[in-house]
């Protein structure tokens, strides 16, 4: 078998939804900068701070 498992890779928690990820390998050049599990939760994030006055 190959790669590395799933279980071995490293994590980082949500910022908008505090859920638990797991790096991922598009995220290979950037994983510092990463800090949303997906673009729903990027998106949401946005919007909750462009409601309060925030950027």
């Amino acid at each position: 078998m190959r790669g590395v498992k799933k279980a071995d890779l490293p994590t980082k928690t949500c910022a908008s939804c505090g859920r638990p990820f797991t790096w991922r390998k598009r995220w290979a050049k950037v994983w510092d900068e990463v800090r949303y599990c997906s673009d729903a939760c990027r998106t949401r994030r946005r919007v909750a701070g462009a409601a309060r006055g925030e950027q």
